[in-house]
């Protein structure tokens, strides 16, 4: 169909995605994360990443797949605590680390979507979030300066798109993708189903087709739990 960004091939949707690119990684937890495009990644052996993502999945799925691969070289994240050989890399000296507060990781992604290149916030004034940023003062109180986040590449995953790329989410899935999606030069995206133009309810749509450039269909998705909770009643 004329217009439409589908594509047969993670392979291929990934294959210009050179050393030293910056990633922009949707997902939280393992809910919600690309796990093809990561796969595919993985397979391609690309290296000295900078990845931007809400963390870093496990050892044995998700973004793990190309830490223990030794394909990332940065991460910036906000939670790591799932992951013994990011513990390993960043004690060794081999990963660089950049801590970022969850709601301020998420505005620095925003930001960098819409066009800002960055925001005053008062998350971590007066620790070492602080170190060596701008600050300044709006109403007697200090606010630091933050700068949004363009990313050469973003890999999300969303529930349903048509074949212009609009996509919906689903649930909690939702996350940190739409963001992700934004922010991204290149955004591609997969999804669970693929509809023709008009089968989306437009009051629906999550993400706007403009800022997705590629979309592929998957199949047998994994969906992994990090932890399961058995509660006894």
């Amino acid at each position: 169909m004329k217009n439409s960004k589908v594509m047969n091939s993670f392979k291929d949707a990934v294959s210009d995605i050179k050393n030293g690119s910056t990633l922009i990684v949707g997902g939280f937890g393992l809910c919600g994360i690309p796990e093809f495009s990561i796969l595919a990644l993985k397979e391609q052996g690309t290296k000295d990443l900078t990845v931007v993502s809400n963390n870093c999945g496990i050892d044995n799925w998700g973004l793990g797949l190309l830490l223990a691969n030794r394909q990332i070289k940065k991460m910036v994240a906000s939670y790591v605590g799932e992951n013994k050989i990011f513990e390993r890399q960043y004690l060794s000296g081999e990963l660089e680390v950049e801590l970022t507060p969850q709601g301020t990781l998420a505005e620095r992604i925003r930001a960098g979507g819409a066009g800002i290149p960055g925001f005053y916030t008062a998350t971590g004034v007066g620790t070492p979030i602080a170190e060596g940023k701008e600050t300044k003062e709006f109403n007697g109180k200090t606010y630091l300066l933050e700068e949004g986040i363009v990313g050469d590449f973003a890999l999300v995953k969303a529930w349903k798109a048509d074949t212009l790329g609009n996509l919906v989410y689903r649930r909690t899935a939702r996350n940190f993708n739409p963001l992700a999606a934004m922010a991204g030069k290149i955004t591609i995206a997969e999804v669970e189903e693929i509809v023709e133009p008009g089968e989306l309810d437009p009051d629906e749509i999550h993400t706007p087709g403009i800022y997705v450039q590629r979309l592929l269909l998957g199949t047998n998705f994994q969906k992994r739990i990090e932890s399961r909770t058995v509660v006894q009643v």
